[in-house]
């Protein structure tokens, strides 16, 4: 399953692909809620049939249902907030802040919370990515109000208490060490690090070290009070009804005020470190708080560049070579989801078989003709500005040069029109496996709300599966020739501002990797293209 990602790290598997030009004027109808003086846009598919609602309350708060059967239903809110939306002073505090949701509240003690969630029944999560926090519960109908006034009193009223940010602090500097002690978990990271050096999407999920020993629940609620604006909420549930939802949003979230232009720029608040016991320092330094207007308006840059950590003590070596990819807004996503999926890939030990991947271009090109080679994917991340697309790799130490090679032999094949480029039979094979993966995702109620809630945020629409399926359809081997030869060949960053540099990380053995430039220079890729 790999479709373009919006979410959190690596989340190559979402079933969210997303066009402007899906919904026509005629197939959003406007209409006036009884309950405030909000307004609905009502999205059908080209038969008629229902895809959503979405309503947007007079402070700018967005309401997004979509019908489905079933007994039990889904409910998220989704701020437009998350790490690129962080600057030098507020690093790393969106992975702090989902780990203190549903947590203690003003009008609720961590105690009352917990008994609380369990009265309301159902699962109950939060997630940060990049682009988006998340709320997000699966939960039997009758409970929905119960379950919307929790995570209302949570996202509204945290009383971000310094011990419940001391236990998390002590927790995720567990999970940040654990994260790197695996390649295969933090040089995705890395990789948008050094892909967007200093800006935006190069801004760690992660929240690093010094800034986790001298995070303050200040930082924290200076955050919330920056981006948890009503105008940045989107509200969803799947499998209710849209009247009720609206009610319990306006009466939860109505009278959330608007922040004032410049309301929230040049102030200074004190900064102690709280873990002093913990990590034997503090800080007496201030906080800035971030200049909302600058971070939200900030363009994603991708500037491009080389990573190599050597070590020794890897079993293999690991290599990531990328390029920018597409924004969620590109009208071309659907070819190069389309080729991440025709890319494929694994590892060298895989159950395989049919709908798994096993006819894929790196399946029978790559592991099933070099032992050495351990694992070979296709990587695909796109986001509202932006994206990263690539191929990751991991061989016995030795074989690095060997490895970057192939890499970069099978990057170029794509963009042939000729022998060796993209066959119709396997064009067919790839759209079909994309199809088929966003509607068994999308079974999910959990997947189904998600893709909702942040299509909405995105867009302010739902695509219907039925254009976004049909558009798939209509991707051709020139398109696809066509988007690998703009990806591969730095063309992207002509409309985005980027570099059009490659990025390669790698970690293990990477003395061999050091010539990388002349391989891609050799195949023909990067801003040197010629086509």
């Amino acid at each position: 399953m790999t479709v373009p990602s919006v979410g959190r790290m690596n989340k190559s598997q979402q079933a969210s692909l997303q066009s402007e030009d899906y919904i026509k004027a005629s197939q959003q109808i406007p209409s006036k809620t009884p309950a405030s003086s909000a307004t609905t846009t009502t999205t059908t598919t080209s038969s008629g049939s229902l895809v959503s609602k979405v309503t947007q309350l007079s402070n700018g708060i967005r309401v997004a249902t979509e019908p489905s059967q079933g007994h039990f239903a889904s409910l998220g809110v989704y701020v437009d907030a998350g790490s690129r939306y962080e600057d030098d002073n507020t690093r790393g505090v969106s992975h702090i802040l989902d780990r203190l949701a549903f947590k203690s509240t003003k009008n609720r003690t961590s105690e009352q919370m917990m008994v609380d969630l369990e009265a309301a029944g159902g699962n109950v999560m939060c997630s940060s990515s990049r682009e988006s926090i998340m709320y997000q519960s699966a939960l039997l109908s009758q409970d929905l109000p119960k379950m919307l006034a929790i995570m209302a009193d949570t996202i509204r009223n945290p009383a971000i208490t310094e011990e419940e940010l001391v236990e998390q602090q002590v927790s995720a500097c567990h999970e940040i060490h654990e994260y790197w002690s695996k390649p295969e978990m933090i040089l995705p990271e890395l990789m948008h690090s050094v892909a967007y050096k200093d800006n935006t999407l190069g801004n760690p999920l992660l929240c690093p070290l010094d800034k986790l020993e001298t995070m303050t629940t200040d930082d924290i609620k200076t955050y919330i009070d920056t981006w948890y604006r009503p105008e940045r909420i989107v509200v969803s549930a799947v499998g209710e009804d849209h009247d009720r939802v609206v009610d319990l949003t306006e009466k939860l979230f109505g009278d959330m005020k608007v922040a004032s232009s410049g309301s929230t720029s040049g102030s200074e608040q004190p900064k102690g470190g709280l873990l002093k016991s913990l990590f034997g320092k503090g800080s007496s330094s201030s906080v800035l708080t971030p200049d909302y207007e600058t971070l939200s308006r900030q363009p994603a840059k991708y500037t491009g560049g080389t990573l190599l950590i050597p070590d020794d003590t890897q079993t293999f070596t690991h290599l990531f070579v990328g390029f920018e990819g597409l924004s969620i807004h590109d009208d071309d996503i659907y070819a190069l989801a389309t080729l991440q999926l025709l890319l494929g890939g694994g590892s060298s030990f895989s159950a395989g078989g049919p709908g798994k991947g096993m006819y894929s271009r790196l399946f029978s090109n790559v592991l099933n003709h070099y032992n050495w080679i351990e694992s070979c994917m296709s990587f695909n991340h796109c986001y509202s500005d932006s994206g990263l697309f690539g191929i990751s790799g991991s061989c016995y130490p030795g074989y690095e040069s060997m490895l970057l090679e192939v890499i970069v032999r099978e990057l170029e094949l794509t963009t042939r029109a000729g022998r060796g480029g993209i066959n119709q039979g396997e064009l067919d094979r790839a759209k079909n496996q994309l199809r088929s993966s966003i509607l068994m995702n999308l079974e999910s109620k959990m997947v189904q709300l998600e893709d909702l809630g942040r299509q909405v945020q995105v867009h302010g629409y739902k695509v219907p599966v039925e254009e976004l399926c049909a558009k798939i359809e209509k991707v051709t081997q020139q398109d696809m020739v066509r988007v690998a030869r703009r990806v591969f060949g730095g063309q992207v960053g002509l409309t985005t501002g980027g570099s059009g540099e490659v990025t390669i990380v790698g970690q293990g053995n990477t003395k061999n990797l050091e010539g990388a430039a002349k391989v891609l220079e050799k195949y023909g890729l990067g801003k040197t293209a010629k086509w």
